[in-house]
């Protein structure tokens, strides 16, 4: 049986279970709009403000073809030096970046 390619960080999967607020984040921004190291600096300033506001925030990438909702630090750091090796997926095209087991990043 395959494995299922979605996985909830831990932080996101509690904060859904206690039916706090959850913010979805795009992370083409991290992967095409900005240059390495500020791309991953800014997404993390950007989830600590989240955070302040008391919300959980889920930034959404795809890793190995696993959609990541809620990255991990390692995850972003990934994200954000693959850059432009990455595909930019929408709802579109997310089954086939899955199925290929690429990575990509969402807008």
């Amino acid at each position: 049986r395959p494995a299922w390619p979605l996985e909830l960080s831990p932080e996101v999967e509690g904060a859904l279970w206690r039916g706090d607020p959850v913010v979805a984040l795009e992370s083409t921004i991290i992967s095409h709009g900005m240059p390495y190291p500020q791309n991953v600096q800014t997404a993390r300033e950007v989830e600590d403000v989240i955070r302040k506001q008391g919300a959980t925030p889920a930034t959404i990438g795809i890793l190995g073809g696993k959609v990541h909702v809620g990255m991990t630090t390692e995850q972003l750091e990934t994200l954000g030096r693959l850059g432009l090796e990455c595909r930019k997926v929408s709802r579109r095209d997310l089954a086939a970046v899955v199925a290929a087991r690429q990575n990509g990043a969402t807008t």
